[in-house]
Protein backbone atom coordinates (compact mmCIF):
# COMPACT_ATOMS: atom_id res chain seq x y z
CA UNK A 1 0.00 0.00 0.00
CA UNK A 2 1.36 3.20 -0.92
CA UNK A 3 -0.27 6.39 0.42
CA UNK A 4 0.39 10.32 -1.02
CA UNK A 5 0.21 13.28 0.98
CA UNK A 6 0.68 17.12 0.63
CA UNK A 7 2.02 20.08 2.76
CA UNK A 8 2.09 23.50 2.00
CA UNK A 9 3.57 26.49 4.17
CA UNK A 10 4.24 29.59 2.43
CA UNK A 11 5.32 29.45 -1.09
CA UNK A 12 6.94 25.84 -0.25
CA UNK A 13 5.54 22.30 -1.14
CA UNK A 14 5.87 19.15 0.19
CA UNK A 15 5.00 15.63 -1.17
CA UNK A 16 5.39 12.26 0.99
CA UNK A 17 5.28 8.97 -0.47
CA UNK A 18 4.82 6.31 2.50
CA UNK A 19 4.45 2.65 1.73
CA UNK A 20 5.71 -0.09 3.76
CA UNK A 21 9.63 -0.98 4.34
CA UNK A 22 12.38 -0.94 7.00
CA UNK A 23 12.22 2.90 8.32
CA UNK A 24 14.38 4.68 5.78
CA UNK A 25 13.33 8.73 5.72
CA UNK A 26 14.69 10.47 2.70
CA UNK A 27 14.49 13.95 2.05
CA UNK A 28 14.86 14.79 -1.78
CA UNK A 29 16.42 11.95 -2.34
CA UNK A 30 19.14 12.36 0.87
CA UNK A 31 18.77 9.96 3.59
CA UNK A 32 17.27 12.16 6.90
CA UNK A 33 20.78 11.11 8.81
CA UNK A 34 22.88 13.00 6.63
CA UNK A 35 20.10 16.23 5.80
CA UNK A 36 21.56 19.53 6.74
CA UNK A 37 20.90 22.15 8.14
CA UNK A 38 20.26 20.71 11.61
CA UNK A 39 17.40 22.78 13.18
CA UNK A 40 15.06 21.80 9.83
CA UNK A 41 16.22 18.39 10.17
CA UNK A 42 15.00 18.48 13.89
CA UNK A 43 11.64 19.94 12.74
CA UNK A 44 10.59 17.46 10.07
CA UNK A 45 11.35 14.45 12.15
CA UNK A 46 8.89 15.71 14.93
CA UNK A 47 5.94 13.42 13.85
CA UNK A 48 8.28 10.57 13.31
CA UNK A 49 9.78 10.98 17.05
CA UNK A 50 5.86 11.20 18.14
CA UNK A 51 5.09 8.29 16.42
CA UNK A 52 7.34 5.78 18.25
CA UNK A 53 8.18 2.11 17.05
CA UNK A 54 5.71 2.01 14.15
CA UNK A 55 7.78 4.50 11.71
CA UNK A 56 10.29 0.76 11.59
CA UNK A 57 7.17 -0.38 9.34
CA UNK A 58 7.41 2.19 6.72
CA UNK A 59 9.96 3.84 4.26
CA UNK A 60 9.10 7.56 3.48
CA UNK A 61 9.68 9.48 0.84
CA UNK A 62 9.49 13.54 0.97
CA UNK A 63 9.95 15.77 -1.88
CA UNK A 64 9.84 19.65 -1.74
CA UNK A 65 10.43 22.78 -3.86
CA UNK A 66 9.80 26.66 -3.35
CA UNK A 67 10.39 28.84 -0.07
CA UNK A 68 13.20 28.64 2.05
CA UNK A 69 14.34 25.91 4.51
CA UNK A 70 12.29 26.30 7.51
CA UNK A 71 9.07 27.02 4.96
CA UNK A 72 10.17 23.66 3.36
CA UNK A 73 10.83 21.73 6.60
CA UNK A 74 7.31 22.87 8.22
CA UNK A 75 5.53 21.78 4.68
CA UNK A 76 7.48 18.39 4.99
CA UNK A 77 6.77 17.86 8.58
CA UNK A 78 3.30 18.81 7.43
CA UNK A 79 2.94 15.83 4.67
CA UNK A 80 4.62 13.22 7.09
CA UNK A 81 2.01 13.28 9.69
CA UNK A 82 -0.45 13.51 6.95
CA UNK A 83 1.27 10.45 5.52
CA UNK A 84 1.77 8.65 8.76
CA UNK A 85 -2.86 9.04 9.76
CA UNK A 86 -3.45 7.70 6.46
CA UNK A 87 -1.07 4.48 6.46
CA UNK A 88 -2.23 3.71 9.99
CA UNK A 89 -5.68 4.53 10.22
CA UNK A 90 -5.15 5.37 13.55
CA UNK A 91 -6.97 8.23 15.58
CA UNK A 92 -5.42 7.82 18.84
CA UNK A 93 -2.55 9.21 16.71
CA UNK A 94 -4.30 11.74 14.75
CA UNK A 95 -4.78 13.28 18.48
CA UNK A 96 -1.24 12.99 19.61
CA UNK A 97 -0.43 15.30 16.94
CA UNK A 98 -3.03 17.92 17.37
CA UNK A 99 -2.54 18.17 20.93
CA UNK A 100 1.47 18.08 19.95
CA UNK A 101 0.81 21.10 17.23
CA UNK A 102 -2.01 21.59 15.18
CA UNK A 103 -0.24 22.32 12.08
CA UNK A 104 1.06 19.16 11.87
CA UNK A 105 -2.35 17.86 10.26
CA UNK A 106 -3.17 21.12 8.86
CA UNK A 107 -1.58 23.36 6.60
CA UNK A 108 -0.38 27.47 7.65
CA UNK A 109 -2.76 29.38 5.40
CA UNK A 110 -0.52 32.87 5.88
CA UNK A 111 1.13 34.61 3.31
CA UNK A 112 3.10 37.42 3.03
CA UNK A 113 1.84 40.52 2.79
CA UNK A 114 1.83 42.38 -0.66
CA UNK A 115 4.68 45.62 -0.83
CA UNK A 116 1.70 48.71 -0.96
CA UNK A 117 2.74 52.27 -2.63
CA UNK A 118 4.61 55.04 -0.77
CA UNK A 119 7.27 52.71 1.39
CA UNK A 120 9.85 50.27 1.28
CA UNK A 121 7.19 47.35 2.25
CA UNK A 122 3.70 46.25 3.17
CA UNK A 123 3.72 48.24 6.07
CA UNK A 124 6.68 50.53 5.97
CA UNK A 125 6.37 54.06 4.88
CA UNK A 126 8.67 57.10 4.19
CA UNK A 127 9.11 59.41 7.11
CA UNK A 128 7.12 62.67 6.24
CA UNK A 129 8.69 65.98 8.33
CA UNK A 130 7.09 69.49 8.68
CA UNK A 131 10.22 70.77 10.26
Amino acid sequence: MVIETSGARKTAVARATIKEGKGRIRINGVPVEIYQPELAKLKMMEPVMLVGDKISKVDIAVNMRGGGVIGQAEAARTAISRALVDFFKDQELEKIFKDYDRSLLVSDVRRKLPKKPGGSGARKKKQKSYR
